[in-house]
């Protein structure tokens, strides 16, 4: 398969922190694209435009805010329905080692920060109240010439985001190919064998066992760990992988559903426009639609 996406080389040298790009403007023009560096986006005036992270399509209102950290993992703001003659936005792309042991971004006073950053993985879009809280702090940022003083500046961002735990996950774990976590080892066991055996026939009597618990309580017990139903969570891995695969391979839409657990062609594509907005064949076509490589 040629490559669809467009992998952008970031301005940024090898010793730099940090780029930030301020910009109005009266359209959405960039194609679907991905970097290694990270990314915090802001964008105002884009009612009506388009989001894509990962396999998650939503459209906007007046004001969005959304941190990638994970390398590769594709996105976009689309035109779409937007009339705005304004478009503001604020582009940061940077990179930090937060998982590096070694390094303080493990210690105390930077945990919700690298918790943060764990999530954003996947995507994380932050509420209203959160672009409130930094809005002029990004917008000093990009005027800010003393590189010491705007790094600094950027971590108070960081920090005074990291403090909305309401922020949403955008991508599924299984399309942006991160890790699943969990603060219960049950739970982590259970989703660990579910991402590898989603392509197999899963019964509620089966994973109970697997964690010495009854089907009934064990249900009630994911669910209060995950906020998902056991069955919820089961078809978002598979629908995951299947949006994987519609990208990565040229494989028709029946064979994606039957590979990715689905018993019937008609119940994947009618769970996958409730879940994703669009029908698999149109999911296809809004990445394959810009051909670009760099």
């Amino acid at each position: 398969m040629d490559l669809k996406i467009l992998h952008e080389i970031t301005p940024l040298g090898e010793h730099d922190f940090m780029y930030v790009a301020d910009r109005h403007k009266k359209e959405f023009t960039y194609p679907i694209h991905c970097h290694e560096k990270m990314e915090l986006n802001f964008v105002g005036g884009c009612a009506g435009c388009r989001r894509i992270v990962g396999d998650s399509s939503e459209v906007l209102g007046d004001y969005d805010l959304v941190l990638i950290t994970s390398p590769n993992l594709e996105h976009v703001w689309e035109q779409y329905q937007c009339k705005s003659e304004d478009i503001h936005e604020i582009t940061i792309q940077f990179y930090i080692p937060f998982e590096d042991d070694k390094l303080p971004f493990r210690t105390n006073p930077y945990q919700p920060i690298f918790r943060m950053m764990q999530r954003a993985k996947r995507g994380l879009a932050f509420p209203m109240q959160a672009i409130l809280q930094v809005y002029h702090l990004l917008t000093d940022l990009s005027r800010d010439r003393d590189s010491f003083y705007a790094v600094q500046r950027f971590f108070d961002i960081l920090y005074e985001l990291s403090k909305f735990d309401n922020a949403r996950e955008l991508s599924s774990t299984a399309f942006a190919k991160v890790d699943v976590e969990s603060d219960s080892r049950r739970v982590l066991k259970v989703k660990g064998f579910i991402d590898e055996h989603y392509q197999e026939e899963l019964r509620l009597a089966q994973l109970a066992d697997m964690v010495g618990m009854a089907p009934t309580a064990f249900s009630r017990f994911f669910r209060q760990r995950t906020g998902k139903s056991l069955a919820e969570y089961i078809v978002d891995i598979r629908l995951g992988h299947a949006a994987r695969r519609l990208i990565d391979t040229t494989e028709s839409v029946s064979e994606v559903c039957y590979h990715c657990g689905f018993n019937t062609l008609s119940n994947f594509n009618r769970l996958f426009r409730k879940r994703k907005g669009c029908s698999p064949t149109e999911f296809r076509e809004k990445y394959y639609k810009t051909r670009v490589i760099v």
